[in-house]
């Protein structure tokens, strides 16, 4: 039966260097991760028992009910899940510590008999597996728990404007080939601000690998520390 498209914000969810960790392992992070996530959706006050969810086995797919801001999984959610998941990370054991890559998209799908189809389906999971997200939060530093992948769409609709808690200067465009799909993404580190110099890519950013980078550190008390020889590197972490 044919159901009339709704336009819907998604996002999933992938744990890095999930495999090889233990079922033991698997089942206390993932329960951990579904915890955290809960509660920043308490926090960003979306209902989360009214998101339609699937388990991936190493993260979760995520479709938020009609009505919902795509703003409102950028600001508060993604900062406010980074901090709760260095928070964890603090006392967790090392098999079972979290990080992970977050991708953000929206469009109509079609939800019949508990199930949701749709294209942009198709371009949520493609967004998930970019190489470029995967490169990145692989050469950012232990503090960076969530690497954030938004679509062209959410940039435009939702990014560019700047709305309260979201600063555009903060996301790096790059560019992704995953199967059949080339695209464009913009690349977000909550707590982290990354400039990347011509030329280079935002892992060699973060892995420090660019000739002549500079680092500039920010403090709570607003104090920067520069340590300069070319190009530029920043990156500032918040206190959570």
């Amino acid at each position: 039966m044919f159901t009339n498209p709704e336009y819907r914000p998604m996002f999933a969810v992938d744990v890095e260097r999930s495999s090889g960790r233990g079922n033991v392992a698997m089942m206390r992070y993932q329960e951990a991760l579904f915890a955290q996530l809960r509660e920043a959706f308490a926090t960003s006050r979306i209902d989360w028992d009214a998101c339609h969810r699937e388990d991936l086995g190493d993260g979760v797919l995520v479709i938020a009910p009609q009505g919902v801001a795509k703003s409102s999984l950028i600001h508060p959610l993604a900062a406010d899940l980074a901090g709760r998941l260095r928070s964890y990370n603090r006392t967790a054991g090392d098999s079972t510590k979290i990080r992970i890559r977050m991708a953000l998209h929206a469009g109509d799908v079609h939800v019949q008999d508990g199930r949701i189809v749709g294209r942009p389906l198709e371009v949520l999971a493609r967004l998930l597996d970019a190489p470029p997200g995967r490169e990145a939060l692989r050469a950012a530093p232990e503090s960076a728990t969530v690497l954030l992948l938004v679509s062209q769409h959410v940039y435009e609709e939702t990014v560019q404007h700047g709305y309260p808690g979201i600063d555009p200067e903060t996301f790096t465009k790059v560019r992704y080939t995953v199967k059949e799909t080339t695209g464009d993404a913009w690349l977000h580190l909550p707590g982290h601000h990354v400039v990347v110099p011509a030329g280079s890519s935002v892992a060699d950013v973060l892995a420090g690998n660019p000739a002549n980078v500079q680092h500039n550190t920010v403090t709570g008390s607003g104090v920067m520390f520069n340590n300069q020889s070319g190009s530029q590197h920043i990156y500032g972490r918040d206190a959570r």
